[in-house]
């Protein structure tokens, strides 16, 4: 694959370091590959995170990198029907090419797909591109997505998804069944006195998950060849976590100084009206002791 691409160009060498570091390093959560034709299109597949409603699925998508990656974001689409982001539609992220001004050229596809998965169980909020399915029809759709790869693209793409849907399942463990009605229910007076055990209450299999924050479609893909792509600066180091929102944050802090500032003003206004009920009373009492005859006397003494 390398011959048929500038080695002296930086974008090629970084997404070919970024391949071998993919192959060398695979991981169990999501694998990765460019197009034999094309290394700025990679196809990949994620599974579904632990814990949520999509475990054990296997959700297939497309990034196609820009030529001055990785200085400029990468964009993504889902190709698996999921029930939290559109399939074949552009999603925005804040790794993707939506928000260009939170990309680091020290992500990478592998610092991508991680963010991607940890995405997937957070709330919509109504974001342009995302779906908000009920947990249960995600669950249908994570043990759905399983049972093939999507077809998508050309006869070279679909090999490569083929391909990368069965590393996926061959490391994937079963989709988790939620407990039937008839296994959840208490054991009877009955057999807990015949068995001599104490009864056991069973965990709440309703429990709700809390989740957070964003996402919309953007704009179409470039198709990039060895023809168009320009020499960029020197490549950047890879993988860093992406850190957590800014504005979270602050919004934190501008509640916590709001908390605390506000008991010290309500002293200050309350030591305000106890002076000003002094000086009222100091006034009157001097009027009623000049009224009464006293307040020569106190003047002269004064």
């Amino acid at each position: 694959m390398a011959e048929k691409y500038n080695m002296k160009n930086p974008s090629v060498k970084r997404i070919l370091q970024e391949l071998k570091e993919m192959q060398s390093n695979p991981s169990d959560d999501f694998m990765s590959l460019p197009l034999e034709e094309n290394i700025f299109e990679w196809q990949f597949a994620i599974r579904g995170p632990n814990d949520t409603e999509f475990e054990g699925g296997i959700y297939h998508g497309r990034i196609q990198l820009p030529s001055e990656y990785p200085f400029k974001p990468p964009s993504f689409m889902l190709l698996t029907p999921n029930g939290r982001f559109e399939t074949q539609t552009k999603i925005c992220l804040s790794i993707s090419n939506h928000h260009p001004e939170h990309w680091q050229p020290s992500w990478s596809v592998r610092t991508a797909l991680t963010a991607l998965i940890a995405f997937m169980p957070t709330s919509p909020n109504g974001a342009l591109g995302s779906l908000d399915y009920k947990k249960e029809e995600r669950r249908v759709l994570a043990v759905k997505s399983r049972e093939s790869s999507p077809t998508f693209g050309s006869p070279d793409r679909q090999k490569l998804i083929d391909e990368i849907h069965e590393y996926m399942i061959s490391k994937a463990p079963p989709v988790p069944h939620p407990n039937s009605p008839e296994s959840a229910e208490p054991p009877s007076a009955a057999a807990t006195e015949q068995s001599g055990e104490a009864p056991v209450t069973p965990p709440n299999a309703n429990t709700e998950i809390t989740e957070p924050e964003e996402q919309q479609p953007e704009a179409p893909l470039n198709n990039n060849t060895e023809a168009d792509v320009p020499r960029v600066p020197e490549q950047a180091a890879l993988v860093a976590p992406p850190p957590v929102p800014a504005v979270v944050v602050q919004q934190q802090q501008h509640h916590h100084q709001s908390t605390v500032q506000k008991p010290a003003d309500d002293r200050l206004f309350t030591w305000a009206a106890v002076g000003l009920a002094l000086a009222i009373a100091v006034l009157l009492l001097k009027k009623f002791m000049k009224a009464s005859g006293h307040g020569a006397v106190f003047m002269g003494q004064s």
